[in-house]
């Protein structure tokens, strides 16, 4: 009988490798991690490893830690196992992620944010950006690749999703980047300059 998601999560370590090293801007060094939400399509990966390479600091992107701790893709996890497991294996590794050691910028994934316990350690795991984009902008950026969910295609889903979500993200969030018209190195800038400074 095959393992579930969630006992893999149990028994595997967690290690991450560092990124090679950036430049260090004045930052709070009580609160050093970076924690990105936003929707899909929002440039978490893309926004998280620019600000990685600017800080120094490892990337941690969700998906790639579900595959470290449990051996398996995410995409793999919801096919095979459904979405609640694919949740639970997700939090998990955001778990892990928020226990290491050291600075790190994390992508997290948006079942962290429908969690109650879990936005609760999220809020006092760093400095949260929401990356906020709209409906249609996310849907022009999300492809149509492997490991795309099929109704993330769908524009009134993400209509949808994107009102459930909004209020949560607002909630959790230290900062908000409008990404419409915002590039990468925009929007790294914009979270650069608004962490607290060291002092």
């Amino acid at each position: 009988m095959p393992r579930s998601a969630a006992a893999d999560v149990r028994d595997r370590p967690f290690a991450i490798s560092m990124m090679p090293s950036g430049i260090m801007g004045p930052m709070l060094r009580q609160r050093d991690r970076i924690l990105l939400v936003g929707m899909m399509g929002s440039g978490k990966t893309a926004v998280g490893r620019e600000l990685a390479r600017r800080t120094g600091w490892p990337f941690l992107d969700n998906d790639a830690l579900v595959l470290e701790l449990t051996g398996r893709a995410p995409a793999a996890i919801d096919a095979e196992d459904g979405e609640d497991v694919l949740h639970d294996a997700e939090i998990a590794a955001f778990r892990a992620a928020i226990v290491r050691e050291g600075s790190a910028v994390i992508a997290v994934a948006g079942a962290v944010v429908d969690a109650p316990d879990a936005r609760a350690a999220l809020v006092d795991a760093g400095h949260v950006v929401w990356l906020r984009a709209r409906p249609d902008t996310l849907l022009a950026r999300i492809g149509s690749g492997a490991g795309r969910r099929a109704d993330a295609l769908d524009i009134e889903w993400l209509r949808a999703r994107s009102a459930e979500r909004a209020p949560v993200y607002a909630d959790v969030a230290d900062q908000v980047i409008d990404v419409d018209t915002t590039d990468v190195g925009d929007a790294v800038e914009q979270i650069v300059e608004g962490l607290p400074s060291a002092g």
